[in-house]
C-alpha cells in the first residue's frame, strides 16, 4: 500500500512526509482492516510534524479523521461486516481501568492512545483499527465530507459543550478552521448567536456565509460581550483578549492541544466567576454523540480535497492559514 510516513520531525516546508510502499496489515484478533476513502489533515498533524507535540514513535503514518471501508474482520471481533462505512477518531484506546475512565472521563486516561500518533493513521491507502475504534457513519455525506467531523467536529463538540451556554447566549469563536465552521452550525442549530473573530478575508467570508452575526479580527471590539467563548487557533494571547469581552460567570474553552504562552492576567479579568478551561482529546460517547447530531443536522461542511501524495504542500497550506474550512486527502 502507498502510505506518506513520517521519518524525522522537521519544519513542513522541508517536505517531512514521504511516500513509502507497505505492505497491506493484517488485522489481529480484535482488529478490522479498513481500506481509506478519506482522511482530515489537522492542525495536531502539524503540530507532530514540526516537534510542537514530542514524538511517540518514528516513523509514523499520520492521520486520526479516517473514513473507509471495512475490507477484513479479525476472528474476534462481531457486530461488523466487511463492505460497512466507518470512521476512525482521534482516541484509539484507554485502559478502561484507571478512575477517569471509570467515571466517564477517559479523554484524561493516562494510557490513553491515540490515532496518527501512538498507532500508525490515515495518511494511506489502508489503515489498522480496533473494533471499538470504529463507529458507524451518518447517512447522507460523502467520505470527505464525513472526514473533518470526526476530529474537527468532536473536538468542536466536546469544547462547545463545555461551554454551557443556553439559547440566546452570544458565543464567540476565535479562529475559524474545520472546527469552528461546524461549531458555529451547532451554535445556530440550538438558537444562540455566534460572533467570530479571525484573520483571514476567506474565513470571515464563510462565516458571514454560514451565518454569524458579527465577524472581525482578534483586535476589533465585538458590538456587545459575549457569554462564552471558544479559542481555536493556538494562541495564548487569545485567551487574554477574549477574557475581555466575557460577560460576568462566562467560560473561555481552549480547544487546542498546543498555544503559544498566555500573557499575564489582570485579575479583574477573572474576577466575577468568569473561567478559563481547557479541552483535552474527547471520549467515546463525544464520538457517538456528535455523529448523531450530524445525522439530526445536515451539517454544511466545506472541505478541499486533495491526493494522498499532497499531503506536505496541505501541512503548508495549513500553517500559512490557506484552507478555507477542512483538508481531506484521498488515496
Amino acid at each position: 500500500m502507498r502510505a506518506m510516513v513520517l521519518e524525522r520531525q522537521a519544519p513542513c516546508e522541508e517536505n517531512p512526509l514521504v511516500l513509502r510502499e507497505l505492505p497491506v496489515p493484517e488485522p489481529a484478533d480484535d482488529e478490522v482492516l479498513v481500506r481509506v476513502e478519506a482522511c482530515g489533515v489537522c492542525h495536531t498533524d502539524l503540530h507532530i510534524v514540526e516537534g510542537e507535540l514530542p514524538p511517540h514513535r518514528l516513523p509514523l503514518i499520520l492521520g486520526h479523521q479516517i473514513v473507509g471501508r471495512v475490507v477484513a474482520c479479525g476472528p474476534k471481533v462481531t457486530g461488523i461486516s466487511p463492505g460497512e462505512r466507518v470512521g476512525t477518531p482521534w482516541l484509539f484506546s484507554v485502559c478502561g481501568e484507571c478512575s477517569f475512565c471509570r467515571r466517564g472521563r477517559e479523554n484524561l486516561c493516562s494510557k490513553a492512545r491515540f490515532t496518527g500518533y501512538d498507532v500508525d493513521g490515515g495518511y494511506a491507502e489502508y489503515f489498522l483499527a480496533r473494533k471499538d475504534s470504529v463507529y458507524p457513519l451518518p447517512e447522507g455525506y460523502e467520505s470527505p465530507e464525513v472526514a473533518p467531523l470526526l476530529c474537527g467536529g468532536v473536538i468542536g463538540y466536546r469544547a462547545y459543550r463545555a461551554t454551557e451556554t443556553q439559547k440566546g447566549d452570544i458565543l464567540a469563536l476565535f479562529g475559524f478552521g474545520s472546527s469552528a465552521h461546524l461549531v458555529l452550525q451547532m451554535g445556530l442549530y440550538e438558537g444562540k448567536e455566534i460572533f467570530v473573530f479571525t484573520r483571514s478575508p476567506h474565513h470571515r467570508e464563510l462565516a458571514r456565509k454560514l451565518g454569524a452575526s458579527f465577524v472581525g479580527g482578534a483586535e476589533d471590539d465585538p458590538p456587545s460581550p459575549f457569554h462564552a467563548a471558544i479559542v481555536f487557533a493556538p494562541s495564548g494571547f487569545l485567551i487574554r483578549r477574549a477574557l475581555e469581552h466575557l460577560a460576568p460567570g462566562g467560560k473561555v474553552v481552549a480547544a487546542g492541544i498546543y498555544a503559544t504562552p498566555i500573557p499575564e492576567i489582570p485579575y479583574e479579568l477573572l474576577y466575577r466567576e468568569r473561567v478559563i478551561q481547557s479541552v483535552a482529546n474527547s471520549t467515546r460517547q463525544d464520538v457517538r454523540e456528535l455523529l448523531e447530531m450530524a445525522g439530526r443536522y445536515r451539517f454544511r461542511i466545506f472541505c478541499e480535497i486533495y491526493p494522498l501524495e499532497e499531503a506536505n504542500e496541505v501541512l503548508k497550506k495549513l500553517k500559512n492559514g490557506q484552507v478555507q474550512a477542512s483538508a481531506v486527502l484521498v488515496p
